[in-house]
């Protein structure tokens, strides 16, 4: 075992970075936060700085540190966790991006999206990768910054520019230039990688007209990918060590690791994700086959089935900072349960189109049945119920798809940690939700596939071993009651 004692976690989101420091016994003895800046250039377009995230890492690690009263040398290993399909080109030998990154909410392809369905290329698209075609996705953004970008594709061709997800560019930024690489589970979510041999598509590449010599290396979520190079706050030779995608470093956090085990993840977006063992499942009812990750450079690969609703705690934010209902996103809580019901409101949350398993990039968000009655406690109780129904959706169709019944349901993320949102949730699934004690179970999975790559731990046990429940919430609705949410949504999600 290194000499350091600590694992640090960079958990990159879509609203802000998070630093976590855990113990080897996945205690966390230091953490910090920083939001960035959301830029909207026109309506359903987003996109992030990269500069700007790679200073908010940067300002957290620092702070981290403080905070668990320590100094880098301290630091045995870094393990990562992003935001995933936000799409960012730079200059390989400066690092200076090309533009803005495209970020995974932004709906900017959805014409492309529509002519190569018309194309009739998307069951190709799905046998391949596991994906739909769908603005979603890092693919078809790549293809818009090379047809808008000038000199780009040129660039690129010559090996001169560099592609990346976030986990890509946070690793390209640690290692001083150093690393191109990505893991398998950020890969699986481009529309490039081979969801069988876990290498770039040729066939996908050139379907989407992308250049092989702007991607990166495709690597396992558990090893090396280099050490830490010219960081203010940490010193030179630590390994990046762990990397994964937000949601299967959360499916990993809660220690799902036999088949059938799931996890929804409540943060900006909300993801459903269900371990399928070591061959990928495939789906026929708008779910996504992915990867949830390969330990070590050539070990067993694990892969999942997901189901991903765009807008979850983004329409809290929404309230809070679009309508200006509720001054922080956590009052949403008491301003909902100040009624006893919606009142017959119903909140479609298509704030970005409508994710699986619908795959409608057209739907907008929709609250229905509004009369003279309605108050924003019942606008605000339609949100967290839009959020739960739409959870409701993905889990019917993973039922199908995979011939299980999911029997609970371990939950994660921010807005897990709303008590009204989740006895819904258990309400409307008919089955019971638990929260655990650490609901920042993304950085957990983060950090232990870190310490996992950097040799701390030989094995994933101690995370089963340190898994805590805080709460479950059992159904207490009626079925009727249930089923009359139910028919009330699905009708306005048809009008959506």
């Amino acid at each position: 075992m290194p000499k350091a004692k600590y694992v640090l976690a960079l958990d990159q989101g879509t609203t802000g970075t998070h630093v976590s420091i855990l113990d080897t016994k996945l205690q966390v003895v230091g953490r910090s936060y920083k939001e960035f800046t959301q830029h909207f250039p026109k309506p359903s377009w987003v996109e992030h700085d990269l500069d700007e995230i790679w200073a908010s890492s940067e300002w957290c690690i620092a702070r981290a540190l403080k905070d668990a009263g320590l100094r880098g040398k301290d630091i045995a290993a870094i393990g990562i966790t992003n935001q995933r399909e936000t799409t960012g080109l730079w200059m390989r030998g400066s690092g200076q991006p090309l533009s803005h990154a495209i970020v995974w909410q932004d709906r900017r392809t959805a014409e492309q999206c529509r002519r190569l369905k018309e194309q009739g290329v998307e069951p190709r698209v799905r046998e391949v990768t596991g994906l739909v075609v769908d603005p979603y996705f890092s693919g078809t953004k790549l293809t818009w910054m090379f047809n808008h970008l000038k000199g780009a594709r040129a660039k690129a061709e010559k090996g001169d520019v560099c592609f990346g997800t976030i986990d890509t560019w946070l690793v390209y930024k640690l290692t001083g230039g150093a690393a191109h690489v990505t893991d398998v589970s950020n890969a699986s979510r481009t529309l490039l990688m081979d969801l069988t041999t876990l290498q770039w598509s040729d066939e996908m590449r050139s379907l989407l007209s992308v250049p092989a010599a702007c991607l990166p290396q495709i690597r396992g979520s558990a090893e090396v990918y280099g050490t830490t190079r010219g960081m203010r706050s940490l010193p030179d030779g630590i390994p990046v060590a762990g990397m994964a995608g937000d949601q299967q470093s959360a499916l990993f956090g809660q220690a799902c690791f036999e088949p059938g085990e799931s996890k929804c993840t409540y943060g900006t977006g909300a993801f459903l994700l269900m371990n399928t063992g070591s061959e990928p499942v495939r789906s026929s009812a708008g779910l996504l086959t992915t990867v949830a990750w390969r330990l070590g450079g050539t070990g067993t690969t694990t892969y999942a089935l997901e189901g991903s609703s765009f807008i979850a705690g983004a329409a809290v934010q929404w309230m809070r900072d679009g309508l200006k209902v509720i001054k922080r996103a956590p009052d949403i809580e008491a301003l909902a349960a100040s009624v006893k019901d919606s009142g017959d409101v119903v909140f479609v949350p298509a704030l970005a189109g409508l994710g699986a398993p619908h795959w409608r990039p057209e739907a907008r968000g929709l609250f229905a049945g509004i009369d003279r009655s309605t108050t924003v406690a019942h606008m605000a109780r339609a949100v967290l119920e839009g959020i739960a129904l739409q959870i409701h959706d993905l889990a019917e169709a993973m039922r199908r798809d995979s011939g299980r019944d999911i029997p609970v349901f371990k939950v994660d993320g921010g807005a897990a940690a709303n008590n009204l949102l989740m006895q819904f949730q258990a309400d409307v699934l008919g089955v019971p939700l638990v929260r655990p004690r650490n609901l920042e179970t993304t950085s957990l999975g983060a950090a232990f596939l870190g310490g996992l790559g950097a040799g701390i731990w030989d094995s994933p046990e101690a995370i089963r071993r340190a898994w805590k429940a805080e709460k479950t919430f059992k159904p207490k609705m009626k079925s009727d009651a249930r089923e009359r949410h139910l028919a009330k949504w699905k009708r306005a999600v048809e009008r959506a």
